[in-house]
């Protein structure tokens, strides 16, 4: 991959962003890369030589490795910091670094924005129960609870003095879903099997599986309600069905019409997918 300075920032934070201590260990896919689509890893593979990515991108990924040693190097109680656990499952060796293990279970540091923290991605009860499948079959430790700690790097004060629903504290502890030891099993065993069909589709020449809707950021389909020549929409429905039903009770006589606003993935389109110009899923949908 090419790394680019086109801000021109000054040598000392081009080295300190350049620092990459990365690695899964002796293991086929770690559960950061399990979790994620099989499809963009590997064509990040294939084109890496072809990539390119301004060193500035890299400053919130860096702080989250600060965020994380920090409260690692300040643990001094009987809990567990930055274990790598491996699991031999299907020919494939999976491994996991859990940044806090205790008596109750793993914990995950996340140097993250308030938006994540209010609506809770789903990846995170994905990562912490495969966390706790790592523990149960690595260590035989079943797990009580999962949590996230998480440290929000554009919290407000002035907003939490106002607004009851906004996280009060920057940093917040988030309790994540359990899931039952069935369903930690059955959802490794499926990610597991894809991420190794995908590995001999490559190999086949096959096509490679597509991404999910989740996978790429989905945002779904809406419907504006505008009047006139407004550009404004009066509301936004997430179907045609409300968006006509709006239009019957609140403009009975006519004037109004609906604006249809289609679904886009986000991750694509909004270029937060690196390999989004060698996709053929997201070039094929760009064209058409």
């Amino acid at each position: 991959m090419k790394i680019t300075n086109k801000h021109k920032l000054p040598t000392p934070i081009v080295n300190a962003l350049s620092k990459d201590t990365y690695t899964r260990g002796n293991s086929h896919r770690s559960v950061t890369q399990l979790i994620d689509s099989p499809r963009i890893r590997i064509l990040t593979e294939k084109h890496w030589d072809d990539l390119e990515e301004d060193i500035s991108s890299k400053l919130w990924s860096v702080l989250g490795t600060a965020v994380h040693s920090m409260f690692e190097d300040a643990d001094q109680g009987d809990s567990i910091s930055e274990e790598r656990l491996f699991v031999d499952v299907d020919g494939w060796t999976v491994s996991g670094a859990i940044d806090l293990q205790d008596e109750d279970g793993p914990s995950d540091y996340k140097c993250t924005s308030v938006w994540s923290v209010i609506y809770e991605k789903k990846e995170w009860a994905y990562q912490l129960n495969a966390y706790a499948w790592l523990m149960r079959h690595a260590k035989g430790q079943v797990s009580k609870q999962l949590k996230i700690i998480a440290v929000m790097r554009d919290w407000k004060g002035r907003e939490a003095q106002n607004n009851a629903d906004y996280p009060q504290s920057p940093i917040a502890e988030i309790r994540i879903p359990l899931w039952s030891e069935s369903e930690q099993d059955r959802y490794m065993a499926e990610r597991i099997k894809l991420h190794q069909d995908a590995e001999y589709a490559n190999l086949t020449g096959d096509k490679l599986p597509l991404c999910t809707d989740g996978e790429r950021w989905m945002r779904p389909a809406q419907y504006a309600v505008k009047k006139g020549n407004n550009k404004r929409a009066m509301r936004v429905l997430d179907t045609q069905e409300e968006a006509e039903g709006y239009i019957r009770s609140k403009f009975p006589t006519g004037g109004a019409h609906i604006e249809h606003r289609p679904g886009e993935p986000i991750r694509c389109a909004a270029n937060w997918c690196r390999v989004a110009d060698f996709c053929d899923q997201w070039q094929g949908e760009r064209n058409a």
